[in-house]
Order: structure tokens, then sequence, then C-alpha cells
């Protein structure tokens, strides 16, 4: 006679180790996390960064300087970031991880242009000799407005996508094989 018993059977380390645990959440925050620090990026390197005022003749006009303006570097990366955020989908193993690396540096080399571009004033001096043709010539009342701050924030956003994808990716779902030559 077969006795079925109620006792749970363990199952071996391979088979739970076969779904990791924080695999699509990690897929899902990255994926969040990565669009929109790029849109973020994207949409607060339009706005005016720095105001100030430059001399001409008759009289003092208002100068002022979007983000591309100051520096076009995290527009850039964050095109890169998006790029390479859905691109680590495409590729595997070493690819993937160079992918995720490339991700998390375009974050991180857009904060870090975006925190120097904050209380940079080239870009209006050069606007302020552009206006008065007096290659000489700097902005007075210079400041500066929130605006690359929020860029910085947004390519933190991506910084953490870079990072969920070096720590998680390896787990993440990847493109069929199906189309690849043999």
């Amino acid at each position: 006679m077969g006795y079925v018993s109620a006792v749970p059977v363990p199952q071996p380390r391979a088979a739970r180790a076969a779904v990791p645990g924080g695999g699509r959440r990690s897929l899902a925050a990255a994926l969040f996390l990565g669009a929109l620090g790029a849109t973020v990026v994207l949409l607060s390197a339009g706005q005016t960064w720095a105001e100030g005022t430059a001399s001409v003749i008759g009289g003092d006009v208002a100068v002022e300087a979007d983000g591309g303006t100051v520096t076009g570097v995290p527009t850039a990366l964050a095109i890169v970031g998006l790029a390479a955020l859905f691109a680590v989908f495409a590729v595997r193993r070493t690819g993937r991880t160079l992918v995720a690396a490339l991700l998390t540096l375009s974050g991180a080399g857009a904060a870090l242009a975006a925190f120097l571009g904050a209380s940079d004033s080239a870009a209006l001096d050069a606007e302020a000799a552009r206006l008065s043709g007096d290659t000489g010539a700097a902005v007075a009342g210079l400041s500066h407005t929130v605006w690359p701050y929020v860029t910085a924030a947004g390519a933190v956003l991506i910084l953490i996508a870079g990072l969920l994808a070096l720590r998680f990716g390896t787990s993440w779902p990847a493109m069929g094989g199906r189309y690849e030559r043999a």
C-alpha cells in the first residue's frame, strides 16, 4: 500500500535559486528610474540656468542662459543613458555588464556636469560679449536658478538605474535568440 504524506518535501537549492526574488522588481525599478531620470534631465536642461545683466550702449540688457548653452553634456549623456537602458535587454553576459556600466557612467557624468554648470558664468559672459560687441564684457548681477540641480537629480536617477542593472541585470530577461545567426 502506498501512503501519501502531508509533509512538504524540501526543494533542492538550485530549484529555489532559479527564481530570483528581486529580479522583476529591480527590472521595473531600473526602467522607471532610468526613463524618469532621462526625461527630467532632457526637460530641465532646456530651462534657464543662469541670469544676469550686460552693459551695452544705451543701458543694461537682461541676459540668460539655458542648460544647453551652459553645457550640453547632461543632455547628451541622458540620451546615451536612455539608449543603454533599453540596450541592456539586447545583450547577455559580459555585454550586459558593459552596457550597464555605460548606463551608470552616463548618469554619473551627467550629474557631475550639471553640478559644475550650476556655478558657471562663461555662457552668460559670452552672451554679454555678443550683445555688447565687446569681447571683454562680463555679466553683472549674476544669479543661478534651481534647474541645474533638478538636472543633477534626474541624472542621479539614471545613475541608480545603472547600479541596479549592474547588480541585478544578470537575472533580467533578455531578447530571444530567435533571429540570431548560428
